[in-house]
């Protein structure tokens, strides 16, 4: 049997992972609930019983992202799916679109405006910094006629949060549809868009849903199904066409589009499962209190954030190598000594922050606890003045405090 394609020597065998602790950008910690939904029989996807689990994840997803929004399901594909499903759908050839770039993902959307023969209006903002309000005006007022506002919300590249509500008021003031981009904020921090005027919106399924990559959970507004329906001509993507997709994750008559990701549906629905067992408002408290606990102890190390408070995403924390520390080698140690993922800056901030996540089921006090102990040790060792135990105090002491306030709240509320 001939032996083409395969390196000399090497035997390949059943492959098993390490068991990682994953705080980095994405992915999350994925719980085992989620696990063993991924590892139910696969089922044929017109089967009525899968048919009956997309209607409920369909309901599921409107709960997380506040919505009424009937164009409410998952795309096959991770958020960059999901995002490129939005401009194919919305931008025809020769369309302005007002896209704000702060980070690396406003770049992208530049990009899908581009490809699909739109002219991209660019707004710079500097990275680490929210979209400028102001600017947008500026922009809508220079360019009337521009059919669609482009943003992000949580900038994953920076852990800047954005005003969806503020920015997608502008674009309605001027008659313009908007696409945001909340890959990183789903169920992480307030998002809601029915009653913040959002059009068009994608996700990802690995970020503070901690469920398998490969999904883009998206949701359209009526006013962007009726742009579709009288586009000009075709989108240029036939999988990601909404006119098709609906056949599909429609509400009747359902017909074959693609093979769904069945088992990874799966796992969506029972992650989405437990938002909704959780709640959003606390899951938003969850992700809250964990990233103040952290921020503690980082700062009773000395070190800093990159984003001002009032702009800071509780899930992603972009924090500032120190001066003379090798970040590369930090992350490195963390992944071989502690089985520690953490993320290193992308672009401009390359080789200058770390990109600490908490997001999902990775929001938990023993992860805070786990990488303020493994960090301080490693800085440390690389000559770094952290004292031992001090970062990890810190956190205790701020979780102690949050739990007193909240303590103090509940009696105040049932007086």
């Amino acid at each position: 049997m001939s032996s083409i394609g395969f390196i000399p020597g090497k035997k390949i065998g059943s492959f098993h992972p390490p068991q990682r602790i994953l705080m980095g950008p994405g992915p999350s910690d994925v719980p085992p609930r989620v696990l063993a939904a991924m590892s139910l029989p696969t089922i044929g996807y017109l089967d009525p019983i899968f048919v009956d689990m997309m209607d409920e994840l369909k309901q599921l997803l409107r709960y997380a992202y506040q919505t009424d929004n009937a164009l409410t399901f998952p795309a096959s594909g991770p958020g960059s799916v999901g995002m490129e499903m939005a401009f194919v759908n919305m931008v025809e050839p020769g369309d302005k679109v007002i896209v704000c770039r702060n980070g690396v993902f406003g770049g992208r959307m530049i990009e899908n405006v581009q490809r699909c023969g739109g002219e991209a209006i660019v707004i710079e903002d500097t990275w680490g910094t929210p979209v400028d309000p102001n600017k947008v005006e500026d922009a809508f007022r220079q360019h009337p006629d521009a059919k669609v506002l482009a943003f992000v919300h949580a900038e994953t590249s920076t852990g800047c949060e954005s005003d969806v509500k503020t920015l997608c008021a502008i674009a309605k003031k001027y008659g313009a549809l908007n696409i945001v981009d909340a890959v990183t904020s789903l169920t992480g921090v307030p998002l809601m868009v029915d009653a913040w005027g959002v059009d068009a919106i994608y996700s990802g399924s690995q970020k503070c849903l901690s469920c398998t990559p490969g999904l883009s959970p998206v949701s359209f507004s009526d006013a962007v199904v009726e742009r579709v329906k009288n586009r000009k001509q075709k989108s240029q993507s036939w999988f990601m066409d909404l006119d098709l997709v609906l056949g599909y994750w429609g509400t009747t008559n359902r017909t074959y589009h693609h093979t769904a990701p069945i088992n990874s549906l799966f796992a969506l629905h029972e992650s989405l499962l437990m938002v909704r067992e959780e709640g959003l408002e606390e899951s938003w408290a969850r992700h809250r209190r964990h990233h103040e606990a952290f921020k503690s102890g980082l700062e009773a190390m000395g070190l800093e954030f990159l984003v001002k408070a009032e702009h800071r995403l509780p899930q992603l924390n972009a924090i500032k190598v120190p001066e003379g520390v090798d970040e590369a080698a930090v992350r490195r140690t963390l992944l071989q000594e502690f089985n520690l993922e953490i993320g290193a800056g992308l672009g401009p901030l390359a080789g200058k922050i770390w990109r600490f996540g908490l997001m999902g089921y990775s929001a938990k006090s023993s992860n805070v606890m786990m990488c303020l102990s493994a960090l301080g040790s490693v800085l440390m060792d690389m000559g770094y003045p952290v004292k031992v135990g001090q970062a990890e105090a810190a956190a205790h002491q701020k979780y102690a405090d949050l739990h007193a306030a909240e303590a103090k709240r509940r009696l105040a509320d049932a007086a």
